[in-house]
């Protein structure tokens, strides 16, 4: 019975012990030594404005299989105080960023490459003689970061960031993204642990529900070369004027304006089913690019399918409550119910901890199936995501011999530990193939990728419910046979150089095999493709005189390098001594390009501030659609308040505590029971007792609007697991609403014992309530009482 209870708790145990037990806890004198996101609290100060960014606009332009973006984003300072303005954004993990300029006014500024750290002192010195500046750094190969400094009150600043990429189509199906928010990423380290480098992840977000406070526009022009079929666009509602039968103009529609909290993404199919393939090339001053595309034969079904093991590993953490968490369970409860008799399966749940279905795996029997649906559908989500202890896990599980294994993650991918999750597969690849689907309307596709690509597997994105079925579909015909393996690649007559990547993977969708390389001499030659598909050999072959080169493809110059650079460093953590490090530095100056090791700065000539120092400001962040605010957890509700310092003494302190008390279980303890029971944090309220008010307010409408933030405040008492401490009785809040209906104070007046996790979490969600206006324009006065139980 014990070893049940245990297990009960595994699942959230280990996340409330890490993120809330604060009998012991410290209150930390800057809120950002955790590194984790946070809520973001309007300052009541009129001189301040902190929403500087009020508009990004988007211009593509698709020709053929190349993007070339221009994104926009407009600075307004409307205080009265000189800022400097921080924004955290995301692109493709395909871009190649290759240009940026400045424009104050009538002045425009272009931007140069420099190394990093370089940059970063050229701006930092800028700001300080009170010039205005840009930065641009890469924080991820999909994650960005722009500061603006000295923007002026009445400024008006735009700042332009070029990049392209390559569309590879797959099922014949061409898709362009464009992300528009990064979401909170999961720390699980302090500042001190982290480094500098990973300061962007503590960022204020705004909460659920709650639009970007900027404008979003994007407009794409496609040439595709050959007639379109048809034009989808999944995210947003656009207008599609198809001016030749080989080309469209796709707007967004004026009801889209807010719709900066979700990716955008474009679909469009060739008539006929029909994909590009060929030779690009391109021929410059110094070096010739080429980029060839060779489309593998269709896929072919086979008969017998060896019998294989799936390692469903599935994240429950607080960024996957609601909307995700429902997707990632239609997605399973499909591809668990389709398991062959002969194939073997395990589930594997992770959020601050992680759970096992079984020690080992198990049969896919109709009663074992039955159960991993149930345990799946018990889930509700919370807490942190603490993806390498469940990779670590997963793998470490016993196999048996002659069993393919493949691991099938299912997350959102908010962590911030993408490099060593690389690291982990690829040292692992004898032991198991990795498929990861990203779930949600904004998922950290780094992530997702890269796990697949390192771990000889498919990446797959779901953003919709009705989509998981289909997904589902993809990976059982992807399982069943690759499109192509053993490939080789021969180039006869054709002289080249600097081909990458050096060896082709096996082609496991419907999608061309892609090479990069740099060419001398005359395009001549042929170029031999040649594999197995199924048990049959496969050869195809390129006549090079064919393709000219164009002007059009100048952009495989970028194409090329930022391919380099994703092979060097995007899929490996580089020690600053690693040749590699050089290598992508030397890639970055060379073409122009954005990388961890090189970055954008514009500096205007004039000084425009004479005296003072600006204020820095971090633009607030929309959560992606879909995502609640468990997803920013506790901690960020401790950020404006005073956030708990969670050091490993004390964190081993409580755990040990926690574990005598028989709150958690050991790890060897918490795998021993086969199916693992899920608690119930609704069993835990936090309910409301009384409302007092003063005169100007109506408590009817009072009661209704506190009765709609009870999930908000449940989660306050949930998080913190406060009934462990004994916390029960009364608690009463004093709110002083100001003429328009904004907080203006909350104190506590009465607790049971003070509790500093509960307290900030509960202060913080009543603080940021809007009321209705009282009565008569006056201030008032509301007085509320909740009881523990």
């Amino acid at each position: 019975m014990k070893s049940q209870t245990n297990i009960r708790l595994s699942i959230i145990g280990i996340l409330v012990l890490l993120t809330a037990i604060s009998a012991g806890a410290q209150v930390a004198p800057d809120v950002e030594k955790t590194l984790s996101p946070y809520f973001f609290v309007k300052s009541d100060d009129p001189d301040i404005d902190q929403l500087p960014l009020k508009a990004t606009s988007v211009n593509v332009k698709l020709a053929g299989i190349i993007a070339d973006v221009v994104v926009t984003q407009v600075y307004k300072n409307e205080g009265r105080k000189p800022l400097e303005a921080l924004y955290v954004f995301p692109a493709s993990t395909r871009s190649a960023v290759y240009g940026m300029k400045m424009t104050i006014g009538e002045r425009t500024i272009i931007a140069k490459i420099d190394k990093r750290e370089e940059a970063r002192q050229q701006y930092e010195q800028a700001k300080q003689e009170g010039k205005s500046a840009s930065l641009l750094e890469q924080q991820r190969p999909n994650v960005f970061q722009m500061n603006v400094a000295n923007i002026l009150p009445s400024d008006v600043i735009q700042v332009e960031l070029k990049y392209t990429e390559l569309l590879v189509p797959t099922d014949a199906v061409y898709e362009f993204v464009f992300p528009t928010v990064v979401g909170p990423r999961y720390v699980g380290r302090s500042s001190d642990e982290s480094g500098s480098v990973e300061q962007w992840t503590a960022n204020p977000y705004l909460h659920q529900g709650q639009l970007p406070p900027y404008t979003f526009d994007i407009v794409v022009n496609l040439t595709a070369g050959l007639p379109i079929q048809d034009i989808t666009c999944p995210s947003h509602a656009v207008k599609i004027l198809y001016t030749e039968p080989t080309s469209a103009a796709i707007t967004l529609d004026d009801a889209e304006k807010t719709g900066g909290n979700r990716d955008f993404i474009l679909k469009y199919r060739l008539a006929g089913g029909k994909i590009q393939t060929g030779l690009l090339l391109s021929e410059g001053q110094e070096e010739n690019f080429f980029l060839l595309m060779m489309q593998p034969p269709k896929q072919v079904n086979e008969l017998q399918i060896p019998p294989r093991e799936y390692i469903f590993i599935v994240d429950v953490s607080g960024s996957m409550h609601g909307f995700p968490l429902d997707i990632s369970k239609k997605l399973l409860k499909d591809l668990i119910s389709n398991l062959r008799p002969t194939d073997q399966f395990n589930v594997l749940l992770f959020a601050g901890g992680s759970s096992i279905m079984s020690p080992e795996s198990l049969p896919a029997t109709s009663e074992n199936i039955r159960k991993a649906i149930d345990l799946i559908e018990q889930q509700r989500g919370g807490g942190g995501t603490e993806l390498l202890p469940a990779l670590k896990k997963a793998l470490s599980l016993p196999k048996s011999k002659g069993v393919s294994r493949s691991l099938i993650l299912a997350t959102d991918g908010y962590v911030s530990v993408e490099t060593q999750a690389f690291d982990l597969i690829q040292n692992n690849l004898d032991n198991a193939n990795m498929f990861a689907f990203g779930i949600g309307s904004s998922v950290n596709r780094y992530l997702i990728e890269g796990m697949a690509r390192v771990g000889m597997g498919e990446p797959f994105i779901i953003t919709r419910p009705e989509e998981a079925v289909q997904k589902a579909e993809n990976f059982r015909k992807l399982i069943q046979s690759p499109v192509l393996t053993g490939i080789k690649l021969d180039f006869n007559g054709f002289d080249v150089y600097d081909v990458q990547p050096l060896r082709i993977p096996d082609v496991m969708a419907e999608r061309p095999v892609i090479v990069f390389g740099k060419w001398r001499g005359k395009p001549k030659g042929y170029i031999r493709l040649s594999g197995t598909t199924g048990n049959y050999p496969y050869e195809k072959e390129l006549n090079v005189t064919q393709f000219k080169p164009l002007e059009t493809n100048s952009a495989l110059c970028y194409l090329w390098a930022r391919h380099r650079i994703s092979l060097l460093s995007d899929y490996n953590r580089l020690n600053p001594s690693d040749n590699r490090v050089q290598e992508v530095t030397h890639l970055g100056l060379t073409y122009n390009l954005l990388t961890a090791y090189t970055s954008f700065v514009a500096i205007d000539n004039q000084v425009r501030l004479e005296n003072g120092q600006a204020l820095t400001i971090k633009q607030p962040l929309p959560l992606p659609q879909g995502v609640s605010d468990y997803a920013v957890g506790i901690r960020g509700a401790m950020a404006q308040t005073g956030s708990i310092a969670l050091d490993p003494a004390t964190l081993r302190k409580h755990k040990c505590e926690a574990a005598k008390e028989g709150l958690i279980s050991e790890e060897k303890d918490r795998s021993a029971e086969p199916a693992p029971e899920v608690v119930n944090l609704e069993q835990f309220h936090i309910k409301l007792k009384e409302i007092v008010v003063t005169s100007g307010l109506e408590k009817d409408q009072v009661e209704k609007l506190i009765e709609k933030q009870m999930e908000l405040l449940n989660r306050c008492y949930n998080e913190a697991f406060v009934q462990q401490t004994g916390l029960k009785g009364e608690i009463v809040f004093v709110i002083k609403i100001d003429p328009q209906g904004r907080v203006s104070s909350v104190k506590v007046q009465k607790y049971p014992q003070k509790n500093k996790t509960f307290d900030a979490c509960m202060l913080n969600t009543l603080k940021n309530l809007q009321f209705p206006a009282p009565q008569g324009g006056q201030s008032a006065t509301l007085t509320l009482t909740f009881l523990l139980k």
